[in-house]
């Protein structure tokens, strides 16, 4: 996902949702999709219903333009940590424009153009969220723009942040580094000063890769990965890995490492990985492991319009 070249666009690999205007106004009816049983995306099904009335602490939306991220997929199947109480509306990223608030909340209004991402329901023409979840969006950034950057670019900002802080030199490998948040990833470790080493399966995806400056690119689907990132590294390995591919990819990230570095595994694209002997992080030079998730590192809404906020700025600088 790179934003430099506005003529090239590519918002993501995904989809934008394009919902229909309706006239805002008390007792109207919105189409949404709902979601009555877990399942494939025949579960999906339009809808019709009152447009909701917010609470004290919450926004009703006019919905622009909603994400679609692997989450939503894994929250429709309903495995796990991923199934809620049904029936429920789809979505947990969109862009939109305030059309009514809460009594409480004091720090919006009628008008705003906002943007939100791990808050449910923005697969409809009017989502009711909570004021907490949403960001402003600064006039010169597009609505459709805003809502293809806010999951994957937030994500990839407190993972080169907060996670683990990027600095210069820092060697960084990440996996599918074509995808939206891979492709972010690589735009901001090298905007901080470090390197990258990225892993794809084929020359069309190489070449988006490069675009973003990356010149070290492991082809996973004619070299070994591991074989390659010691020959790169001299040996040595990485000091961070980016991992959200997870099973396929896992044995291959650990080992990758230098003595205790870091292991960042923030998606399971290809499945969840098997329990493993946690001796391995001893043997393997007392590595470090996490499992983070941007649910907590956007824990109330300074934290969410911080990180939004740093997205719109490299946006804007024309460095994404």
């Amino acid at each position: 996902m790179i934003f430099k070249d506005n003529s090239k666009q590519d918002i993501r690999s995904t989809c934008i949702i394009f919902f229909s205007v309706l006239t805002f106004g008390k007792g109207s009816l919105m189409k949404r999709i709902l979601i009555s049983k877990f399942g494939d995306s025949s579960v999906l099904h339009l809808n019709e219903s009152p447009i909701p009335t917010p609470a004290a602490d919450q926004i009703v939306v006019k919905v622009e333009r909603a994400g679609v991220n692997f989450l939503d997929i894994y929250q429709r199947g309903g495995a796990g940590v991923y199934q809620l109480s049904l029936p429920f509306t789809p979505g947990v990223e969109g862009a939109g424009v305030v059309v009514e608030i809460g009594s409480d909340v004091n720090y919006l209004k009628v008008g705003d153009r906002v943007v939100w991402a791990m808050a449910l329901g923005s697969y409809a023409e009017y989502a009711l969220l909570p004021g907490e979840k949403v960001a402003k969006v600064p006039e010169e950034i597009d609505l459709k723009i805003a809502a293809a950057s806010a999951l994957q670019g937030m994500t990839a900002h407190y993972l080169v942040n907060s996670t683990y802080l990027i600095k210069p030199g820092d060697v960084s490998l990440v996996h599918a580094a074509a995808g939206g948040t891979g492709n972010l990833l690589c735009q901001m470790i090298l905007e901080k000063g470090g390197r990258v080493i990225a892993t794809t399966s084929n020359s069309e995806k190489e070449k988006i890769i490069r675009e973003t400056g990356v010149t070290e690119i492991i082809r996973y689907d004619l070299q070994n990965v591991l074989q390659e990132v010691k020959k790169m590294t001299e040996g040595k390995g990485v000091d961070v890995v980016y991992d959200g591919v997870g099973a396929a990819t896992f044995d291959d990230s650990l080992a990758s490492l230098k003595p205790r570095s870091l292991m960042v595994l923030f998606g399971a694209a290809s499945g969840p990985v098997p329990p493993f002997d946690l001796q391995r992080l001893n043997l393997n030079g007392s590595l470090f492991i996490t499992r983070p998730t941007l649910a907590n590192y956007i824990t109330n809404r300074q934290e969410l319009e911080m990180r939004m906020g740093e997205v719109f700025k490299l946006i804007t600088a024309g460095k994404l």
